[in-house]
Protein backbone atom coordinates (compact mmCIF):
# COMPACT_ATOMS: atom_id res chain seq x y z
CA UNK A 1 0.00 0.00 0.00
CA UNK A 2 1.16 3.17 -1.25
CA UNK A 3 2.05 6.30 1.14
CA UNK A 4 -0.99 8.33 0.42
CA UNK A 5 -3.33 5.47 0.68
CA UNK A 6 -1.79 4.67 4.63
CA UNK A 7 -2.35 8.32 5.49
CA UNK A 8 -5.67 8.75 3.84
CA UNK A 9 -4.13 11.21 1.04
CA UNK A 10 -5.89 8.86 -1.38
CA UNK A 11 -9.48 9.28 -2.20
CA UNK A 12 -12.06 7.00 -0.53
CA UNK A 13 -13.48 6.34 -3.75
CA UNK A 14 -10.18 5.50 -5.54
CA UNK A 15 -9.46 2.79 -2.74
CA UNK A 16 -12.81 1.14 -3.15
CA UNK A 17 -13.34 0.95 -6.43
CA UNK A 18 -17.08 2.37 -7.58
CA UNK A 19 -16.76 3.78 -10.71
CA UNK A 20 -13.62 3.05 -11.68
CA UNK A 21 -11.13 0.38 -12.45
CA UNK A 22 -7.56 0.90 -11.89
CA UNK A 23 -4.68 -0.99 -13.85
CA UNK A 24 -4.05 -3.71 -10.96
CA UNK A 25 -8.19 -4.71 -11.49
CA UNK A 26 -8.02 -4.48 -15.00
CA UNK A 27 -4.99 -6.49 -15.32
CA UNK A 28 -6.42 -9.08 -12.52
CA UNK A 29 -9.35 -9.62 -14.51
CA UNK A 30 -7.74 -10.18 -18.19
CA UNK A 31 -5.61 -12.80 -16.12
CA UNK A 32 -8.72 -14.59 -15.21
CA UNK A 33 -9.74 -14.63 -19.07
CA UNK A 34 -6.17 -16.20 -20.39
CA UNK A 35 -5.92 -18.67 -17.42
CA UNK A 36 -9.48 -19.98 -17.70
CA UNK A 37 -10.44 -19.22 -21.31
CA UNK A 38 -7.84 -18.16 -23.93
CA UNK A 39 -4.78 -20.43 -23.10
CA UNK A 40 -7.74 -23.22 -23.14
CA UNK A 41 -8.29 -22.48 -26.87
CA UNK A 42 -8.52 -26.05 -28.33
CA UNK A 43 -9.73 -26.99 -32.35
CA UNK A 44 -11.40 -29.74 -34.21
CA UNK A 45 -8.62 -31.98 -36.45
CA UNK A 46 -7.37 -29.17 -38.96
CA UNK A 47 -4.28 -28.35 -39.96
CA UNK A 48 -5.30 -24.71 -39.43
CA UNK A 49 -6.08 -22.91 -35.97
CA UNK A 50 -9.34 -21.04 -37.42
CA UNK A 51 -12.09 -19.43 -34.78
CA UNK A 52 -14.76 -21.48 -36.26
CA UNK A 53 -13.28 -24.84 -35.14
CA UNK A 54 -12.45 -23.81 -31.96
CA UNK A 55 -14.12 -24.34 -28.51
CA UNK A 56 -14.79 -20.79 -28.26
CA UNK A 57 -16.08 -20.34 -31.56
CA UNK A 58 -19.61 -19.63 -30.00
CA UNK A 59 -18.21 -17.27 -27.28
CA UNK A 60 -16.49 -15.22 -29.73
CA UNK A 61 -19.27 -14.86 -32.56
CA UNK A 62 -21.61 -13.39 -29.08
CA UNK A 63 -18.75 -11.00 -28.65
CA UNK A 64 -18.66 -9.96 -31.85
CA UNK A 65 -23.06 -9.77 -32.54
CA UNK A 66 -24.02 -9.02 -29.40
CA UNK A 67 -21.42 -6.83 -27.11
CA UNK A 68 -18.80 -5.33 -30.03
CA UNK A 69 -22.27 -4.86 -32.70
CA UNK A 70 -19.62 -5.57 -35.23
CA UNK A 71 -20.54 -7.70 -38.36
CA UNK A 72 -19.78 -11.29 -38.01
CA UNK A 73 -18.55 -12.22 -41.32
CA UNK A 74 -15.69 -9.31 -39.54
CA UNK A 75 -14.29 -12.37 -37.57
CA UNK A 76 -10.79 -13.06 -38.17
CA UNK A 77 -10.02 -16.36 -39.72
CA UNK A 78 -7.45 -17.31 -36.92
CA UNK A 79 -8.46 -17.79 -33.35
CA UNK A 80 -5.07 -15.91 -32.31
CA UNK A 81 -6.66 -13.13 -34.26
CA UNK A 82 -9.75 -12.71 -32.83
CA UNK A 83 -8.53 -12.87 -29.31
CA UNK A 84 -5.99 -10.45 -30.21
CA UNK A 85 -8.54 -8.13 -31.25
CA UNK A 86 -10.29 -9.09 -27.97
CA UNK A 87 -7.50 -8.09 -25.67
CA UNK A 88 -6.65 -4.90 -27.48
CA UNK A 89 -10.53 -3.80 -26.55
CA UNK A 90 -10.80 -4.92 -23.51
CA UNK A 91 -7.96 -2.82 -22.25
CA UNK A 92 -9.93 0.08 -24.38
CA UNK A 93 -13.24 -0.43 -22.85
CA UNK A 94 -14.67 1.90 -19.85
CA UNK A 95 -15.44 0.61 -16.10
CA UNK A 96 -18.87 -0.25 -16.50
CA UNK A 97 -18.00 -1.73 -19.97
CA UNK A 98 -15.83 -4.38 -18.71
CA UNK A 99 -18.35 -5.43 -16.11
CA UNK A 100 -20.90 -6.34 -19.21
CA UNK A 101 -18.06 -7.60 -20.97
CA UNK A 102 -18.00 -10.37 -18.06
CA UNK A 103 -21.73 -10.91 -18.35
CA UNK A 104 -21.35 -11.29 -21.47
CA UNK A 105 -18.87 -14.38 -20.76
CA UNK A 106 -21.01 -15.93 -18.25
CA UNK A 107 -24.52 -15.95 -20.41
CA UNK A 108 -22.22 -17.97 -22.90
CA UNK A 109 -19.78 -19.84 -21.10
CA UNK A 110 -18.33 -22.58 -23.02
CA UNK A 111 -18.92 -25.74 -21.74
CA UNK A 112 -15.69 -27.85 -23.58
CA UNK A 113 -11.69 -27.51 -22.91
CA UNK A 114 -12.58 -24.72 -20.50
CA UNK A 115 -11.53 -23.74 -17.12
CA UNK A 116 -15.01 -24.75 -15.39
CA UNK A 117 -17.22 -21.75 -14.76
CA UNK A 118 -17.47 -22.09 -11.37
CA UNK A 119 -13.77 -21.43 -11.24
CA UNK A 120 -14.01 -18.64 -13.59
CA UNK A 121 -16.41 -16.73 -11.34
CA UNK A 122 -14.43 -17.91 -8.29
CA UNK A 123 -11.24 -16.10 -9.57
CA UNK A 124 -12.78 -13.29 -11.09
CA UNK A 125 -14.33 -12.39 -7.45
CA UNK A 126 -10.97 -13.50 -5.61
CA UNK A 127 -9.58 -10.58 -7.93
CA UNK A 128 -12.61 -8.27 -7.34
CA UNK A 129 -11.84 -8.90 -3.11
CA UNK A 130 -8.08 -8.39 -3.71
CA UNK A 131 -8.33 -5.23 -5.75
CA UNK A 132 -11.29 -3.86 -3.26
CA UNK A 133 -13.52 -3.47 -6.45
CA UNK A 134 -17.69 -2.37 -4.89
CA UNK A 135 -18.49 -5.38 -7.26
CA UNK A 136 -19.08 -9.31 -6.62
CA UNK A 137 -20.44 -12.19 -9.43
CA UNK A 138 -23.80 -13.15 -7.74
CA UNK A 139 -26.13 -15.67 -9.72
CA UNK A 140 -23.78 -14.72 -13.07
CA UNK A 141 -25.05 -10.97 -12.96
CA UNK A 142 -22.41 -7.77 -11.87
CA UNK A 143 -24.18 -6.66 -7.61
CA UNK A 144 -22.68 -4.10 -5.96
CA UNK A 145 -21.54 -4.70 -2.55
CA UNK A 146 -21.24 -1.28 -1.26
CA UNK A 147 -23.05 1.60 -2.01
CA UNK A 148 -22.35 5.01 -3.20
CA UNK A 149 -24.24 6.34 0.51
CA UNK A 150 -21.60 3.82 2.24
CA UNK A 151 -18.74 5.16 0.14
CA UNK A 152 -20.39 8.75 1.43
CA UNK A 153 -20.59 7.55 4.87
CA UNK A 154 -16.94 7.23 5.35
CA UNK A 155 -15.68 10.32 3.32
CA UNK A 156 -17.62 12.42 5.57
CA UNK A 157 -16.38 10.81 8.59
CA UNK A 158 -13.05 11.41 7.28
CA UNK A 159 -14.06 14.65 6.61
CA UNK A 160 -15.57 15.56 9.59
CA UNK A 161 -12.64 14.22 11.91
CA UNK A 162 -10.35 17.04 10.73
CA UNK A 163 -10.81 18.56 14.13
CA UNK A 164 -10.42 15.41 15.95
CA UNK A 165 -7.07 14.17 14.71
CA UNK A 166 -6.69 10.65 16.84
CA UNK A 167 -10.32 9.60 15.65
CA UNK A 168 -9.36 10.58 12.00
CA UNK A 169 -6.21 8.58 12.71
CA UNK A 170 -8.44 5.36 13.73
CA UNK A 171 -10.32 5.75 10.59
CA UNK A 172 -7.84 6.16 8.14
CA UNK A 173 -5.92 2.93 9.83
CA UNK A 174 -9.41 0.85 9.81
CA UNK A 175 -9.91 1.70 5.88
CA UNK A 176 -5.84 1.04 5.31
CA UNK A 177 -6.21 -2.61 6.88
CA UNK A 178 -9.38 -3.86 5.12
CA UNK A 179 -8.48 -2.34 1.63
CA UNK A 180 -4.86 -3.50 1.49
CA UNK A 181 -4.18 -5.62 -1.34
CA UNK A 182 -1.09 -7.52 -0.38
CA UNK A 183 -2.10 -8.17 3.14
CA UNK A 184 -5.35 -7.13 4.62
CA UNK A 185 -6.31 -7.65 8.23
CA UNK A 186 -10.16 -7.49 9.21
CA UNK A 187 -10.05 -8.08 12.84
CA UNK A 188 -7.87 -4.88 13.50
CA UNK A 189 -9.96 -3.21 10.77
CA UNK A 190 -13.09 -3.64 13.17
CA UNK A 191 -10.61 -2.76 16.13
CA UNK A 192 -9.75 0.64 14.40
CA UNK A 193 -13.54 1.32 13.20
CA UNK A 194 -14.97 1.08 17.27
CA UNK A 195 -11.84 2.57 18.61
CA UNK A 196 -12.83 5.36 16.28
CA UNK A 197 -15.96 5.98 18.23
CA UNK A 198 -14.67 5.84 21.42
CA UNK A 199 -11.60 8.41 20.98
CA UNK A 200 -14.47 10.85 19.31
CA UNK A 201 -16.94 9.83 22.51
CA UNK A 202 -13.72 10.79 25.54
CA UNK A 203 -13.01 14.32 23.57
CA UNK A 204 -16.69 14.71 23.67
CA UNK A 205 -16.76 13.87 27.32
CA UNK A 206 -13.68 15.52 27.75
CA UNK A 207 -12.46 11.91 29.36
CA UNK A 208 -9.35 10.00 27.87
CA UNK A 209 -9.55 7.29 30.12
CA UNK A 210 -13.23 6.41 29.43
CA UNK A 211 -14.49 3.10 27.88
CA UNK A 212 -17.05 3.72 24.81
CA UNK A 213 -19.33 1.16 27.34
CA UNK A 214 -19.08 3.33 30.15
CA UNK A 215 -19.76 6.25 27.97
CA UNK A 216 -22.96 5.49 26.49
CA UNK A 217 -25.05 6.39 29.27
CA UNK A 218 -22.86 9.92 30.13
CA UNK A 219 -23.05 10.21 26.27
CA UNK A 220 -26.74 10.28 25.96
CA UNK A 221 -27.47 11.97 29.25
CA UNK A 222 -25.31 14.92 28.24
CA UNK A 223 -26.67 15.74 24.86
CA UNK A 224 -29.97 14.04 25.25
CA UNK A 225 -29.45 11.28 22.51
CA UNK A 226 -32.06 8.82 21.70
CA UNK A 227 -31.54 5.64 24.15
CA UNK A 228 -32.63 3.20 21.05
CA UNK A 229 -29.97 4.50 18.82
CA UNK A 230 -27.62 4.72 22.19
CA UNK A 231 -28.40 0.87 22.91
CA UNK A 232 -27.45 0.07 19.01
CA UNK A 233 -24.03 1.59 19.47
CA UNK A 234 -23.78 -0.40 22.96
CA UNK A 235 -24.33 -3.41 20.90
CA UNK A 236 -22.35 -2.22 18.00
CA UNK A 237 -19.50 -2.30 20.99
CA UNK A 238 -20.67 -5.25 22.14
CA UNK A 239 -20.25 -7.06 19.15
CA UNK A 240 -16.33 -6.11 18.66
CA UNK A 241 -15.59 -7.07 21.91
CA UNK A 242 -17.07 -10.76 21.30
CA UNK A 243 -16.78 -11.39 17.65
CA UNK A 244 -13.18 -13.69 17.32
CA UNK A 245 -11.46 -11.77 20.21
CA UNK A 246 -11.66 -8.45 17.85
CA UNK A 247 -10.66 -6.12 21.06
CA UNK A 248 -8.37 -8.29 23.17
CA UNK A 249 -6.87 -10.97 20.94
CA UNK A 250 -7.51 -14.21 19.79
CA UNK A 251 -5.55 -17.41 19.43
CA UNK A 252 -7.66 -18.85 16.72
CA UNK A 253 -7.33 -18.19 13.43
CA UNK A 254 -9.97 -14.89 12.38
CA UNK A 255 -12.66 -15.88 10.40
CA UNK A 256 -13.74 -12.01 10.33
CA UNK A 257 -14.08 -11.30 6.30
CA UNK A 258 -14.16 -8.33 4.45
CA UNK A 259 -17.93 -8.05 4.40
CA UNK A 260 -17.27 -7.80 8.27
CA UNK A 261 -14.82 -4.88 8.43
CA UNK A 262 -16.59 -3.27 5.98
CA UNK A 263 -20.25 -3.25 7.87
CA UNK A 264 -18.41 -2.14 10.87
CA UNK A 265 -16.63 0.69 8.98
CA UNK A 266 -19.49 1.98 7.69
CA UNK A 267 -21.41 1.42 10.49
CA UNK A 268 -18.74 3.31 12.89
CA UNK A 269 -18.55 6.38 9.93
CA UNK A 270 -22.35 6.44 10.61
CA UNK A 271 -22.41 6.75 14.18
CA UNK A 272 -19.32 9.54 14.00
CA UNK A 273 -20.92 11.74 12.10
CA UNK A 274 -24.08 11.25 13.74
CA UNK A 275 -22.66 12.20 17.09
CA UNK A 276 -20.70 15.30 15.75
CA UNK A 277 -23.50 16.80 14.18
CA UNK A 278 -25.59 16.04 17.22
CA UNK A 279 -23.72 17.49 19.63
CA UNK A 280 -22.31 21.08 17.79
Amino acid sequence: MRFSERYGYKPVRDIIQKESIDDHLRNGIWSVFHLCLWSKISHHPSIYSYTKNSNLNNLINKYWFNFFKKPNDTIPLRSHESITIIRNLFFKFEWHTIYSFIEETLENYPTQYCEKKEKFIEQINQILERENSAYRIINDEIIPITSEQEIESIENAINNTNPYSGVQQHLNQALKLMSDRQNPDYRNSIKESISAIEALVMQLLEDNSITLGKAIPKLRSKYNLHPTLMESLNKLYGYSSDEDGVRHGSPNSSTVTYIDAKFMLVACTNFINYLIEKTK
